[in-house]
């Protein structure tokens, strides 16, 4: 419930960062973000590491849909990993299928890819899963189940997404609306606009 308290747009304006929380529309003009930073003249106030480091961690949090308790969950699993802790983190993240299912272009946004999701559209290995949560794994097979493949909404959706290329760790064939795993995410295939290392510094504080 806390992630509806406050409006899409109004979020990235407070966190000065793109979250992409209204698909498409985030990358037109349309962008709110951008029509207030292009109109606001008054410079951003200093920031305390604290506040910076806090910030850092609302904008991944937000930016993939996730509650606090969730998100500290996957950190608490991040630093239990052999890698990177902040690499890591970003891994997990990106290996969510709701995040899969918005980065192979089949929903607008995560959070309607999340809601595709938990109304069981989709097949992980020839099997339903409803959980938008689902760490996919290399080699796993994602694909659109046959009664919704003629979703009206899948199609406009691949019709939006038609000049946006998947991460090179997927790959897809969009006429049988069927995915493969490749591999995981490589560092360089991470989400370059957040600094992870405030996130754990964050953690780490205490």
């Amino acid at each position: 419930m806390g992630l509806q308290m406050e409006a899409r747009c109004a979020r990235c304006r407070r966190l000065n960062s793109k979250l992409f929380l209204k698909g498409e529309k985030c990358l037109t003009d349309k962008c709110a973000l951008e029509k207030g930073r292009q109109t606001s003249r008054i410079p951003e106030r200093r920031m305390s590491q604290y506040a910076r480091q806090l910030r850092e961690k609302q904008k991944l949090r937000l930016r993939y849909g996730i509650v606090e308790n969730q998100f500290r969950q996957y950190y608490e699993k991040a630093e239990k990993m052999k890698g990177v802790t902040g690499e890591e983190l970003l891994r997990l993240l990106e290996r969510r299928l709701d995040n899969v299912i918005y980065r192979l272009g089949w929903a607008s946004s995560r959070r309607q890819a999340r809601q595709l999701v938990s109304h069981g559209h989709f097949l992980v290995n020839g099997r339903k899963v409803w959980t938008p949560s689902y760490q996919v794994k290399e080699e796993d097979v994602i694909q659109v189940k046959d009664k919704s493949k003629k979703m009206d909404l899948i199609k406009q959706n691949l019709q939006s997404s038609v000049k946006q290329t998947p991460p090179a760790w997927l790959e897809v064939d969009n006429n049988l609306l069927k995915a493969v795993v490749k591999r995981l995410p490589e560092k360089e295939e991470l989400d370059q606009e957040i600094n992870a290392s405030l996130i754990v510094e964050y953690y780490s504080r205490k």
